[in-house]
């Protein structure tokens, strides 16, 4: 039996936990800064957790990170 792959795409974007909940980085902060509040930029810095309906979709692109 071959090996699953991972797609490259979310091993670059998402991390899974210890506890098996994954973590992003917030979005928003590519370009057009200077529309966005102070606060939303603040707001925006570090890591989420992403809701579960979602992890599952992520960790189905990630075979072997669990």
């Amino acid at each position: 039996m071959p090996k699953m792959k991972t797609k490259s795409s979310a091993k670059k974007r998402f991390k899974i936990s210890a506890t098996g909940k994954v973590i992003r980085t917030q979005s928003g902060k590519r370009h057009g800064m200077i529309k966005r509040s102070n606060k939303f930029i603040r707001n925006g810095r570090g890591t989420s957790v992403m809701s579960d309906p979602d992890a599952k979709i992520i960790k189905s692109f990630m075979p072997y990170d669990r």
